[in-house]
């Protein structure tokens, strides 16, 4: 099982083409979007404000979870 620590996130960055769909919110991650990248480089949307809300898709998750939303078992 992969576990991920807060520490091991790479650099936030700024997406620079749409990327699909963000699994935490299901949300679009589009270009210009800030995003955390993970060591399996999967990217998920970090301090993103959407409809009017914060949204940092990554960090709740690792308020409860330690490992990739995509790839739990890894």
């Amino acid at each position: 099982v992969l576990t991920i620590s807060l520490c091991a996130l790479s650099s936030e960055d700024v997406l620079s083409k749409d990327a699909g769909e963000c699994a935490i919110c299901l949300e679009e991650l589009q270009q210009g979007d800030t995003i955390a990248r993970l060591p399996c480089l999967c990217i998920y949307h970090k301090g993103q404000v959407f409809r009017g809300m914060d949204i940092h898709c990554i960090d709740e998750w690792f308020e409860v979870n330690r490992s990739c939303p995509e790839h739990p078992s890894d």
